[in-house]
């Protein structure tokens, strides 16, 4: 039986099986067997955590998912083309990889793992902000991963760290830093992957708070975080002045001056805010 340190090298999957990169999918393949090592050693100890990885595509950041550790993988990949070389995977590793084909927006994962699980992907750029929302915002906290170990464009991994006056502050950080600890874990080049994407990426460590940092209700928080960053460039005053007649006052009531602009609000503020709406 084949053990998963004599599979071939990506790059003759990739040639035997066909799996040219297809820009639809999203898909930008990360071939360097070292640097999926380094990024599966990003959640710690795997031994005894099932992890979720979406659009494995042939297959690298399972290997190294596998070769460190992890209990068992589910991978969830739309590319049928993809499903070959992902077989080769699960024949090398018995009971410990599980591939579902389909869409990771519809496929319920939770029915085919075990707690505790950690998520760890090289996301299509196509869905992989929606994807993080959906983590960041289920009806229940904490949620059912542990960690998040993230691959996205270096833009949107600066979106989910950035702090209050920073460019990048927004919707993405306030929902992540509410109810994690989020850090730029890894930083890799266009060169990288194949084909090499028009910009860089970077890998993203998240890991689930017990509870929020502050008191808020998630949908009121989600809306009134929104709302104002909708409108970055205008006064709060204004851009939340559809929420209700008496905005001014619940601004002021929550310490934000109302004419701040929302990338100056830090978190606490808008938490205060959001439960402002409760009553």
């Amino acid at each position: 039986m084949a053990r998963i340190d004599d599979l071939p090298p990506l790059r003759e999957v990739i040639a035997s099986h066909g799996l040219s990169a297809r820009k639809a999918l999203g898909q930008n393949f990360l071939l360097d067997l070292n640097l999926t090592a380094r990024i599966a050693r990003i959640p710690g100890d795997l031994s005894r955590t099932d992890v979720l990885e979406v659009g494995p595509g042939p297959g690298g950041l399972t290997r190294g998912l596998l070769a460190e550790g992890a209990r068992r993988v589910l991978a969830i990949e739309k590319d049928p083309r993809c499903l070959p070389a992902l077989a080769e995977i699960a024949e090398a590793c018995p009971g410990r990889l599980q591939v579902i084909e389909g869409d990771a927006l519809e496929v319920d994962p939770l029915a085919h793992l075990t707690p505790p699980i950690a998520v760890c992907a090289n996301l299509p750029y196509n869905v992989g902000t929606e994807l993080l929302v959906r983590w960041l915002t289920p009806p229940d906290w904490p949620p059912f991963w542990r960690t998040l170990t993230l691959m996205f464009q270096r833009e949107v991994a600066e979106r989910i760290v950035a702090g209050p006056g920073d460019k990048a502050y927004g919707r993405l950080a306030v929902l992540a830093q509410w109810r994690c600890d989020a850090r730029v874990a890894l930083s890799l080049p266009p060169g990288a992957f194949t084909p090499p994407p028009k910009v860089s990426s970077a890998v993203v460590h998240l890991t689930a708070l017990p509870g929020p940092r502050f008191p808020a209700r998630a949908d009121l928080l989600q809306r009134v975080v929104a709302t104002a960053f909708n409108q970055r460039r205008k006064m709060l005053r204004a851009a939340l002045k559809g929420l209700a007649p008496d905005i001014e006052d619940r601004l002021t009531a929550a310490g934000i001056a109302p004419t701040e602009r929302a990338e100056r609000v830090p978190l606490e503020a808008f938490c205060a805010l959001a439960r402002s709406f409760e009553r």
